[in-house]
């Protein structure tokens, strides 16, 4: 029992033993500087030491723009980059989704790819649309598919449409007896208006001409885009009088009528109307009566 107090007593003596440490003179060896020191004191000076190294280098690196040198930290212009190319990335991607669309809707224009089940989604939609467009316009040369849709979104828009769509009217094409209507239980999404042989063929509005080719199927082929998101597609011609690129305004003479493509069976126009990537009946918007 007597060790322990023993081991103590000499721990003790050791850290309170003093020592001296001395300083001298290289060449004369003469003491220039010393100092007394304990083993404790040592220990308490160098804790002392560590603790101010410490705290001044986090201090240093917090306050001051060091920090961005550390591993493992972003710096505020870093996370302001990071932050901005998640907003470019964004962008880029809703780009990409509606380039996408977009070509799938100038495919389904050229070849009348789409599934009747898809358009049974928004048959209400258009006919309540259709509907509200002969309500708000007599069936005339001059109807106008704008003023519907600024109807059917003002029924949400609680800040008002605008102004300008009312202004946006659709001029027959052609004017004729119809030999097929809009039929898209059979994939007819337009309607065949007969004509004479190279009747001129007239743009139902303002546009850019977005297509202007031959194609097998059906001929001469011309798809005008207009705004609001309206597409409209004209088949079947004898000849093209505008090319892809070239601006549009409503009654324009754009190709005449003819009998071209496979799928031709007479000297006819075959008209289409798109919205936003869906067919439309043109005769709901359009009178073709001569």
């Amino acid at each position: 029992m007597e060790k322990a107090p023993k081991k103590r007593g000499k721990l003790k003596q050791k850290l309170l033993n003093k020592y001296r440490l001395v300083v001298l003179n290289e060449e004369t060896y003469e003491e220039q500087l010393y100092f007394r020191l304990t083993r404790l004191n040592v220990m308490i000076i160098s804790i002392l030491l560590i603790s101010i190294f410490v705290t001044g280098t986090v201090f240093l690196v917090a306050s001051t723009p060091l920090k961005e040198f550390m591993p493992g930290y972003s710096s505020t212009v870093m996370r302001a980059q990071a932050a901005e190319n998640a907003i470019k990335l964004d962008s880029l991607s809703r780009a990409y989704d509606q380039s996408i669309r977009y070509l799938n809707s100038i495919q389904q224009v050229l070849v009348g790819d789409l599934k009747f089940d898809e358009l049974q989604e928004n048959r209400v939609e258009l006919d309540s649309f259709s509907k509200r467009s002969k309500a708000i316009v007599s069936t005339s040369v001059d109807d106008s598919l704008l003023r519907a849709i600024v109807d059917q979104e003002d029924k949400y828009n609680f800040q008002g449409g605008s102004k300008n769509k009312v202004d946006f009217v659709l001029f027959p094409p052609a004017q004729g007896d119809l030999s097929q209507t809009y039929d898209p239980a059979n994939k007819h999404y337009a309607v065949d208006i007969v004509l004479k042989e190279n009747a001129p063929v007239k743009a139902v509005a303002e546009g850019t001409v977005i297509f202007s080719e031959w194609t097998a199927s059906t001929g001469h082929v011309i798809i005008i885009e207009h705004p609001y998101g309206l597409i409209s597609a004209y088949k079947h011609n004898a000849s093209l009088s505008k090319q892809q690129g070239d601006f549009v305004v409503a009654g324009e003479v754009i190709a005449s009528a003819g009998n071209t493509g496979e799928l031709s069976t007479g000297w006819h126009l075959h008209f289409e109307l798109w919205s936003d990537g869906y067919p439309m009946n043109p005769e709901s918007f359009i009178d073709f009566s001569k």
